[in-house]
């Protein structure tokens, strides 16, 4: 069955665009116009993916993602103009995956969905369990457990903690996390990594102003604590 992906904005021409393509690759496209149409598609259709304009009539896509993220944890492609570093933040600390700026090429917003819905889905890793003290995660069911609590996590902070918890105590740069989870570079790298680093202490820690699991090394990146 084909995945489904649900594409967001209040410009038809764009969507009508959006969906050609995603439409060529095999994927099944279902679309909205502004973020309270939006929630009720999400609601009856589930869609695999999300790509979410931000600035929509209604509700724009900050709201959407708020109210969405209440009730399910689909992975999110945010496709906007603004361009300014603190907008690209607070998408990501409401739980989007990605980020693609407009105007854009077609063949890289497919490249990024591919990317996203291979990490929500595990891709072809073999089925493996990480424990580091009283965090657990499995690879193959995707899931993540701290002091026996099962934890929501998006696609990329499930994988950027996979990454940091395989090698307890090495130091990742952040251009070196960037790679592993998003695997397409753009500008703002480092306050990406960051803010993703932020939502998983606030997930993982107990007390994420005194992290004990996730380090951050000063001038280089972060590591997995060794306990």
């Amino acid at each position: 069955m084909p995945k489904t992906i649900l594409v967001v904005d209040d410009e038809k021409r764009l969507v009508s665009l959006v969906e050609s393509y995603l439409t060529q690759e095999g994927y099944r496209v279902v679309s909205a116009h502004d973020g309270k149409e939006a929630l009720a598609v999400a609601r009856r259709e589930h869609p695999d993916l999300i790509i979410l304009d931000l600035m929509m009539p209604e509700m724009d896509g900050y709201g959407f993602m708020r109210a969405h993220r209440a009730e399910q944890n689909t992975p999110i492609i945010l496709l906007t103009a603004r361009v300014d570093d603190e907008e690209r933040v607070i998408g990501l600390e409401l739980g989007a995956d990605d980020y693609v700026t407009k105007p854009f090429r077609p063949r890289e917003l497919v490249a990024r969905v591919r990317a996203v819905l291979r990490r929500a889905g595990g891709g072809e890793t073999a089925a493996k369990v990480l424990q580091v003290a009283d965090i657990r995660l499995d690879r193959e069911a995707r899931q993540v457990q701290a002091r026996g609590d099962f934890l929501e996590l998006t696609p990329s902070e499930f994988d950027l903690l996979a990454a940091l918890m395989s090698a307890p105590g090495r130091v990742f740069s952040r251009l070196d996390l960037l790679d592993i989870i998003q695997g397409v570079r753009y500008e703002g790298c480092e306050r990406t990594i960051d803010t993703h680093i932020k939502n998983l202490r606030a997930k993982i820690e107990a007390d994420p102003r005194q992290p004990r699991y996730i380090e951050t090394v000063y001038g280089v990146g972060y590591r997995f604590a060794r306990e």
